[in-house]
């Protein structure tokens, strides 16, 4: 996901995607320490997202 698509979208629904990646993200970790994690490569791209969303969700609640 591209931080100019992130742009596009309102807060509401950046705020919906970013609770749904935090989720996520606390499911995967919870894989992982269990040994059941079948892609651990899509970690970092849940935890790159999610920081690209808080980003955009900063800069459009400051401006």
């Amino acid at each position: 996901m591209k931080a100019a698509e992130l742009r596009d979208l309102a807060v509401d629904e950046l705020s919906v995607r970013e609770r749904d990646l935090t989720d996520q993200l606390f499911r995967m970790r919870i894989q992982k320490s269990m040994g059941q994690l079948e892609a651990p490569d899509k970690m970092r791209t849940v935890r790159r997202d999610l920081a690209r969303i808080k980003t955009v969700l900063r800069q459009k609640r400051a401006g």
